[in-house]
């Protein structure tokens, strides 16, 4: 067997990755096939449900852990501001090639289960 040609690197010693600066938290940054995620406001998600001919128990849910969730501003800022967001109403938008844009909507709950 002959030798390598090359010197081998030296291994970074853990020392070194101690010392290092600790990187920043990196934001959330939605993937591109998720859809934009839209919080509604009471008086919209009323006119939604109105406009739908349902109540907002027959729509399906989202759970407020969603991580597309967060691509909304007005949800990191609600979800900061400690506001209670279970029952609120998210309108997806998502794109077709038949219709253009689908529009889904979905109930934000806090858990799973009854």
């Amino acid at each position: 067997m002959s030798p390598p040609s090359r010197p081998r690197a030296r291994r970074p010693s853990s020392k070194a990755k101690a010392e290092a600066p600790a990187e920043p938290a990196r934001p959330f940054v939605a993937h591109h096939l998720v859809p934009p995620h839209e919080l509604l406001t009471e008086a919209e998600g009323a006119a939604a449900l109105k406009e739908l001919g349902t109540l907002a128990e027959r729509l399906p849910k989202i759970l407020v852990t969603d991580p597309g969730l967060k691509t909304d501003a007005k949800y990191v800022a609600a979800r900061e501001a400690h506001e209670p967001l279970a029952g609120r109403l998210v309108r997806i938008r998502r794109p077709s090639a038949t219709a253009g844009e689908a529009v889904a909507y979905r109930v934000i709950i806090d858990h799973l289960g009854e």
